[in-house]
């Protein structure tokens, strides 16, 4: 079995952040989501749970939660297949309720986007041309 990443944030509204992740075309997971959670299936590997920041507080040993506007804890890169899924995804970000992340990165082999959720969490889309990665 591959090892799988679960990323937690804590949101203010948790309707708004459905909506922001649906919205990016993610899949809700409704087993593992409830009146605090959402579980979001990124893809077979990848898995966002955003939970009210009362419930993200359970989880923590600060028993507070970092502003995400005030300072950059974590950007989560997400891969595409194509210069057209970062497109997609960011365009979709941006129509769901998200904000521009930063100027996009075009480097000719690889190419960014990035959207911050409405809670401030970075989320970037970045696209390598897989002929310019040596292995």
């Amino acid at each position: 079995m591959p090892k799988m990443i679960f990323v937690n944030l804590p949101v203010a509204d948790l309707d708004v952040a459905k909506a922001f992740y649906s919205g990016l075309g993610f899949t809700l997971n409704e087993q593992f989501s409830d009146e605090q959670t959402a579980s979001f299936v990124v893809s077979d590997a990848i898995v966002a749970m955003v939970m009210t920041e009362k419930r993200f507080t359970e989880f923590t040993t600060q028993g507070s939660v970092a502003a995400p506007g005030t300072a950059r804890e974590v950007i989560n890169a997400l891969s595409a297949d194509s210069r057209e899924e970062v497109d997609r995804l960011a365009d979709a970000g941006l129509a769901a309720g998200g904000s521009q992340g930063g100027d996009t990165q075009d480097h000719g082999f690889m190419y960014g986007r990035s959207v911050d959720d409405p809670d401030g969490h970075r989320w970037e889309f970045v696209w390598m041309d897989p002929s310019a990665i040596g292995g």
